[in-house]
């Protein structure tokens, strides 16, 4: 059951993350909260099937790391690809 908070916390960073960033409308608004809850819950489980307690600190600390080291490289690169998909696409139909 404590799974739950490490997938809301990691749509948390994730909701964090996707308002820092720049050129937002560049990617759905649900892009980076969903990478950052798949991402610590994935952590999450790993640590829970290696045998890790939750009376450890390390699935907590999972939970707030690895949102945050995947989710930025993440949406950075989805972004990049995003605009030069556009600017490739307004050259080939010859807009702006």
């Amino acid at each position: 059951m404590q799974i739950l908070l490490a997938f809301i916390l990691g749509a948390v960073i994730g909701i964090g993350i996707h308002f820092q960033l720049h050129q937002r409308l560049t990617r759905g608004v649900v892009v980076a909260p969903m990478i950052g809850a798949v991402s610590a819950g994935l952590a999450w489980t790993i640590l829970t099937w290696a045998g890790v307690g939750i009376d450890t600190p390390w699935p907590w600390l999972a939970a707030l790391i690895v949102p945050i080291a995947v989710t930025y490289p993440a949406v950075i690169l989805l972004s990049r690809v995003r605009v030069a998909h556009d600017a490739r696409e307004k050259a080939r139909l010859g807009i702006g």
